[in-house]
């Protein structure tokens, strides 16, 4: 670690400032943007690093997208940046996660005497790196919306930028940009979200300008060691409370869209003092469908357990990541080879991982470990073929019951932490009409402590469209512990008729799309219900044991 003589007040000033850099970064990127899916699910993340492609702070966005942003940094490192530069990237196999994820990565520096920042100059030294990735609603491929549940190979999901510079010295390369533009579906939409991204990352030097001009360049600089520092003293601290020792656990995806064979990721965890490394052999091989995961993306299922497990309050950033080391055979499902199609693994099979890491800790802390949640992001696309819409959404469920409370109901759970359409967003927005959102009743495992409530949606499309569903959940229900009961499987249908978990179909208008989503597992015995619990279910306005 880097020594600092940074004093704690001032640390404690820039840590929070900072912070704040990135949570502006998101507002920007959020007011800017046009598809309801940034500006209204909030779909999109934001994170400011140093020099050296070193996190400095992030905003509390999706845990999928910021825990892979490092490998993102490190591509463009790669490639000479300079003053002014900005790239785009959304390459899986270098340093993306799935194709629509679309990163942009801009180049900081001091550009005058003073040290100011600047991120649109030709000269000066490079400080550090904003970066924002935002789910767009479609970059092209085989389907509308980019998420095919057929894809069996990563050019059927859409167009794949490896790191490639949109702004160079400043000014933007129109012929990059139009060719992106030239391969999406709804190219006026995908330009203003792009534009919003831009804006998102000139923001962040705007403010480090300000930084510099209030405390001086070496201080802030300075401080960025320092709030790393910080997070990585306080992470090892809570690593080294728990007990040493090797704890292993398996658990299976629902079929990969080509087989519905059960696929089993394995994980064994060794806590070792202050270090955790995390080794996944015996993983299985990698697939012909889209459930395959680039290693980045569970490097951030497994940075978001650790964070659970420790203590959440800690700054995330590179010190928390620095003692956690996470492994994957190369050719299995957790590290592919390209061409492999991946558009699933970011979202499902990262839920995935995340319930088998904390299936392992559970056995180091059981206390700190809930009964698993819906274990799934329930993704929904629906589009026309000519590009006219394109809806997507991660639809939430019931979050697992924890060691001394029930869990909570129709919330996003695991990797994701988005928020929901709006109703009247969605029915201004797009030909679709939604005919019920609510709770799924007892879709909640029984316990001492009862799992949480899953959701019913169902959409009816107005126009003749291609659905694609890419869910989990639906044959394996989320476990409940300590003698609680499971959750509810989750259920897809169209109309009335029931279709698998990974399926795409082109629909006439007039069709119902329904998505139940799986409710989480209790916790404890449901005979050891207390009257607490009770208590609290008779306000929230549950019924409860004895009830008439």
């Amino acid at each position: 670690m880097t020594d600092t003589t940074i004093d704690p007040v001032t640390l404690e000033v820039l840590r929070n400032q900072l912070e704040s850099v990135a949570e502006e970064m998101g507002q920007t990127l959020i007011r800017g943007a046009y598809s309801p899916n940034i500006k209204e699910r909030r779909d999109c993340s934001t994170a400011l690093f140093d020099a050296n492609g070193r996190m400095i702070a992030q905003a509390e966005h999706i845990p999928v997208h910021l825990g892979a942003m490092p490998a993102a940094v490190d591509a463009v490192r790669d490639l000479d940046p300079r003053p002014g530069d900005v790239f785009v990237l959304n390459d899986p196999f270098t340093g993306g996660t799935h194709l629509p994820d679309v990163t942009m990565v801009s180049v900081l520096a001091t550009a005058d005497d003073d040290g100011s920042a600047d991120g649109g100059g030709n000269e000066g030294e490079i400080v550090g790196y904003a970066v924002s990735r935002a789910h767009h609603a479609d970059v092209g491929g085989m389907t509308p919306g980019s998420m095919p549940a057929g894809a069996r190979e990563i050019y059927q999901e859409g167009l794949r930028l490896p790191p490639t510079r949109l702004v160079e010295g400043g000014d933007l390369r129109e012929d990059v940009h139009s060719l992106v533009l030239a391969n999406v579906r709804n190219p006026r939409e995908r330009r203003a979200d792009l534009r919003a991204q831009l804006a998102a990352n000139e923001r962040a030097a705007d403010r480090l300008e300000s930084l510099f001009a209030e405390h001086g360049r070496e201080t802030v600089l300075e401080g960025f060691d320092a709030v790393i520092d910080y997070s990585h003293e306080r992470i090892v601290d809570e690593i080294a409370a728990l007990p040493d020792g090797t704890y292993e656990a398996t658990d299976v995806l629902e079929g990969d869209g080509v087989t519905d064979d059960d696929l089993e990721i394995a994980v064994t965890v060794t806590i070792d003092g202050a270090e955790i490394d995390v080794d996944f052999s015996g993983t299985d091989g990698q697939l012909a469908g889209n459930l395959n995961a680039p290693l980045a993306v569970a490097k951030s299922a497994v940075y978001f357990v650790v964070r659970c497990v420790t203590d959440p309050g800690i700054p995330p950033n590179h010190g928390c990541y620095e003692p956690v080391t996470v492994r994957a055979p190369e050719g299995t499902l957790l590290d592919p080879e390209p061409p492999a199609a991946v558009v699933g693994g970011n979202v499902e099979t990262s839920q995935r991982v995340t319930d088998v890491v904390f299936a392992a800790l559970a056995k180091a802390a059981p206390d700190r470990v809930p009964a698993q949640g819906q274990g799934t992001m329930n993704n929904l696309t629906i589009g026309a073929r000519d590009g006219s819409f394109t809806y997507y959404e991660t639809i939430g469920g019931g979050f697992g019951a924890r060691p001394d409370r029930d869990g909570m109901d129709g919330v996003q759970v695991g990797m994701t932490n988005t928020l929901n359409t709006p109703v009247e967003s969605l029915e201004t927005e797009y030909p679709l009409r939604v005919e019920r959102y609510a709770l799924r009743p007892d879709s909640g495992g029984e316990g001492r402590y009862r799992g949480g409530l899953g959701l019913e949606r169902a959409v009816t499309v107005e126009t003749d469209a291609t659905v694609s569903l890419l869910t989990e959940r639906r044959r394996h229900a989320p476990k409940g512990v300590a003698g609680g009961e499971d959750g509810a499987t989750g259920e897809n249908l169209l109309d009335d008729d029931p279709v698998s978990a990974k399926t795409t179909v082109d629909v006439p208008a007039g069709t119902t799309v329904t998505v139940r989503t799986p409710g989480g597992g209790g916790h404890g015995d449901p005979d050891e219900r207390d009257d607490a619990a009770l208590e609290a279910d008779r306000r929230a306005g549950k019924r409860t044991d004895g009830d008439s």
